[in-house]
């Protein structure tokens, strides 16, 4: 496998396979294929959650947890690759009560047909549970063996230093990192403090949109019609001054290095303060390569500002 990142206690290629198309825009036929390629491309880390994909019609929540497990089981896989699941989420599991937390845990397991969960996320903080329920709860997880590391995702600073503060109190298992909305036309929602608090405490950032859902592979121009259900989420931002400032450079960069576009845009945020592996997902195996080749590149200094520069909100 290639070089690896670390995120608490566990070894992770440096980006992680998201698993959101499974069971939406990828069959299992497909989803096979694409988790097959990206191991074979010395990947082994996907990202997934309980609600994935309850928004497709005649789905319920949790089917691409099962296609992960059933392909964990057929291939007898499961030691080689690193899961993370969401809590929170799934319809018939919504919030963080301990009860709820305890109770889609034993769900998730179920489905991805293993008996430890590595990375386990709350998806979305609910504020009306106190923090100390929700790390009592994640805690006994751990404590249990049931999760290995514990993770935070879509969650406010104020919440987030108060539920470190709790597990440095109480000696609780903590979070080791953090999935935030981060991209190059995305930056100002993780950017400040949210990220501050990421380095003071030594949270690994895996940042989910980081292709911004699509648009930062370039496929998106002006006049360029794009079949995708994204389609509409990604072509806003050709309509600003930003978007089209980063496409520009990275077309430029991608054309220097002969690299495609997608795999400058993640070498850029995989470059940033905090990141461990930014998120992207392919719901074919041709989209692959130009995410596994972010393994292989890293943009020099100069590439790397003129980005920055470019995806500055303020020059907008």
């Amino acid at each position: 496998m290639a070089d690896t990142t670390r995120i608490g206690s566990l070894d992770v290629f440096p980006l992680s396979l998201g698993g959101n198309v499974f069971g939406w825009t990828a069959d299992q036929d497909a989803s096979y294929a694409v988790l097959d390629a990206f191991l074979a491309g010395g990947g082994n880390f996907v990202d997934t959650a309980d609600g994935y994909s309850a928004w497709v019609p005649g789905n319920h929540g949790g089917e691409s947890e099962t296609i992960i497990g059933e392909w964990m089981e057929s291939r007898r896989n499961r030691d080689e690759v690193v899961v993370a699941t969401k809590v929170g989420a799934h319809p018939d599991r919504k919030g963080l009560s301990a009860a709820n937390i305890r109770a889609a845990a034993e769900d998730s397991l179920r489905r991805l047909r293993t008996d430890r969960i590595d990375l386990y996320y709350t998806h979305f903080d609910d504020e009306s549970v106190p923090v100390e329920e929700i790390i009592g709860a994640l805690d006994e997880l751990k404590r249990a063996g049931k999760v290995r590391e514990i993770a935070v995702s879509n969650i406010t600073p104020e919440r987030l230093e108060a539920s470190l503060a709790v597990s440095d109190r109480d000696g609780l298992a903590k979070y080791v990192a953090i999935q935030p909305h981060y991209n190059l036309v995305h930056r100002e929602g993780y950017e400040g403090e949210l990220l501050e608090i990421a380095r003071r405490h030594d949270l690994a950032s895996v940042p989910y949109y980081a292709l911004a859902s699509g648009f930062l592979t370039g496929k998106y121009r002006p006049g360029r019609t794009v079949e995708s259900p994204r389609a509409a989420g990604a072509g806003k931002y050709l309509e600003s001054e930003r978007g089209r400032r980063v496409l520009a450079e990275l077309d430029a960069i991608a054309l220097d290095r002969d690299v495609p576009v997608a795999t400058v845009a993640l070498a850029w945020l995989a470059g940033r303060p905090t990141v461990a592996a930014p998120i992207a997902s392919a719901r074919s195996v041709d989209q692959l390569p130009a995410l596994l080749g972010l393994a292989d590149l890293t943009l020099t200094d100069a590439e790397a500002e003129r980005l920055t520069e470019a995806s500055e909100a303020s020059a907008a």
